[in-house]
């Protein structure tokens, strides 16, 4: 089943969000902060809210689960961006923490980091319960914690190191094994958490979901260490897998599978910048292919996937 995917483009910050993302603690069962932009495309200003209906071919997606959300929001500065990021990471996880007592998030690396700098600042740092998280990592590179490639260090420099999350709470890969020895270690922290009640499961995959996934996006549309024409894109029964010869340094990592990805409860993908803009035309355009980027393989089987863009990342689309 195809479905429509709403869009807002934003110019301005905290000002001109959606209502239910300017909400901090809006009551759990109602949170959505993106909920509110399902029925039409809206055009964000500081001064008012203007309805603006984009082409049906710039809102397609790829054919989700029937009860898979999706959403696209567009802002004019990165700035922007990361305040709506930090809002829309708020709410969830004071969504999480009041319904199951955890909030279980999975980073990546590059600049998705960066875009999560508003968290660490007034008024999250003091607001948002932090004693809450646990965090994982969608993949990671085989190297030393204090590595200049580690996300594990990308992360802890950039923002856990200003947040008040129990140690005991960052689940980082154990960088003594293989990467063999790593992925499979670190599905064997994943099914203790789940035994623990700290991951919750998915229903209807079998699969771990988790509460949000902070993902980004590479040039070539890869996710995680998933890339395109890679044989692992098709691994369907593992948690956690590793590869030996990413096409991308270094060559040994480990990753989550689509599977688990795909349970996720939600998923932010924050994608910025020109040079993605035409794996994210071929994403979100109605101009499908037999083969699909990894990005195009992101279909939530039940929950809500919201790309957190600027201009430039979707300017193959705005025609």
């Amino acid at each position: 089943m195809s479905t429509s995917m709403s869009v807002s483009v934003s110019a301005a910050a905290s000002s001109s969000l959606p209502p239910l993302l300017a909400r901090r603690r809006s009551p759990p069962a109602s949170l959505a902060p993106v909920r509110s932009l399902r029925s039409r495309s809206r055009l964000l200003s500081s001064a008012r809210t203007t309805p603006v209906l984009l082409p049906a071919a710039a809102m397609a997606a790829p054919a989700p689960a029937a009860s898979s959300k999706r959403d696209l929001l567009i802002f004019d500065a990165e700035e922007n961006l990361a305040v709506a990021l930090a809002k829309y990471t708020a709410d969830l996880s004071a969504k999480f923490a009041t319904e199951r007592g955890a909030f279980t998030v999975v980073l990546s690396g590059g600049s998705l980091i960066y875009a999560l700098r508003k968290l660490t600042e007034a008024p999250y740092l003091e607001t948002v319960d932090w004693s809450k998280w646990h965090v994982f990592w969608v993949d990671e590179r085989v190297v030393p914690k204090d590595h200049e490639d580690s996300n594990y260090k990308l992360a802890l420099d950039g923002f856990l190191s200003k947040v008040p999350i129990p140690a005991g709470q960052v689940y980082a890969i154990n960088d003594a094994l293989s990467a063999e020895g790593a992925a499979e270690d670190y599905e064997t922290i994943l099914k203790q958490l789940v035994k623990n009640g700290v991951l919750a499961m998915s229903k209807t995959t079998g699969f771990p979901r988790f509460d949000l996934q902070l993902l980004g996006m590479g040039p070539d549309g890869h996710i995680a260490s998933l890339f395109p024409g890679h044989p692992l894109v098709k691994e369907n029964t593992k948690w956690v897998t590793h590869i030996l010869d990413s096409p991308k340094p270094p060559p040994q990592r480990i990753t989550f599978t689509f599977p688990v990805i795909n349970s996720s409860a939600y998923v932010a993908m924050v994608v910025t910048g020109a040079g993605k803009a035409g794996a994210v035309q071929k994403a979100i355009s109605d101009k499908k292919t037999s083969d699909l980027l990894p990005v195009e393989m992101a279909i939530l089987d039940d929950g809500e996937f919201t790309w957190f863009t600027d201009k430039e990342a979707v300017s193959m689309l705005q025609n």
